[in-house]
């Protein structure tokens, strides 16, 4: 196979097995029920609020933020960024029913932090993939990469990441109080672990796993 040919297909491999662990993520989040990851926590803060269905709110802001991308960080838009767009909620929502209906799994406390805990490991280890592979992320994961390029990189990725995801679950928070719904709806623990530590596991992730990973298998010498 030809280098070329090999590259695109690792990069290709390694894009798709990212958005897989996202799904698992986003489903290992809904199914602990200790609260949504940050994104989410935002955009179901502000559907309930202004009273709009939240898919259709969260197609609007990513629409908007992905206009903003082309404008800074274009190389972020990709075949990576369509799948995810597209994916993420139905292999959720796919997990959950798997989970829920199918294996009729009852989420007693120890598989609900079983569940917060992969949550949390996923996020991370599915962005680190997606982002080695450089075929496209996700618009809000490109927001701490917009940030890290307006501060001229005087910002790490890490903290540009957890700025991000804490600066949405204060908003999603603002506008859930706002409108007087249940705080503990959408924000919890694992809210909390998602905005503080998801920016410090995909910085390990991708410097322990994913690009090391991409290396290896895209090295001259392994074609």
């Amino acid at each position: 196979m030809k280098h070329s040919q090999k590259h695109l297909l690792v990069r290709s491999c390694m894009m798709l097995a990212g958005i897989l662990f996202i799904a698992v993520c986003v489903g290992s989040y809904r199914l602990s029920g200790f609260g949504v990851d940050a994104f989410t926590c935002m955009n179901l803060g502000i559907s309930g609020a202004i009273e709009m269905r939240f898919g259709t709110w969260q197609l609007i802001m990513n629409a908007a933020i992905l206009i903003l991308v082309f404008f800074t960080v274009r190389q972020c838009i990709g075949a990576g960024t369509i799948v995810n767009m597209v994916c993420v909620g139905y292999g959720a929502d796919f997990m959950c029913w798997i989970a829920e209906d199918v294996l009729q799994i009852q989420m007693t406390l120890p598989l609900r932090i079983g569940a917060l805990v992969a949550g949390c490991l996923f996020a991370g280890l599915g962005v680190a993939f997606y982002m080695a592979a450089e075929m496209g992320i996700a618009p809000y994961d490109s927001v701490a990469l917009i940030l890290q390029k307006v501060t001229k990189n005087r910002i790490p990725f890490q903290y540009a990441r957890v700025i991000s995801d804490v600066t949405c679950v204060v908003i999603g928070a603002g506008f859930c109080l706002s409108a007087g719904d249940n705080l503990w709806m959408i924000v919890g623990i694992g809210t909390l672990c998602n905005a503080f530590l998801n920016g410090p596991l995909i910085q390990f992730f991708k410097t322990h796993v994913s690009e090391p990973i991409l290396k290896k298998y895209t090295s001259d010498k392994n074609s």
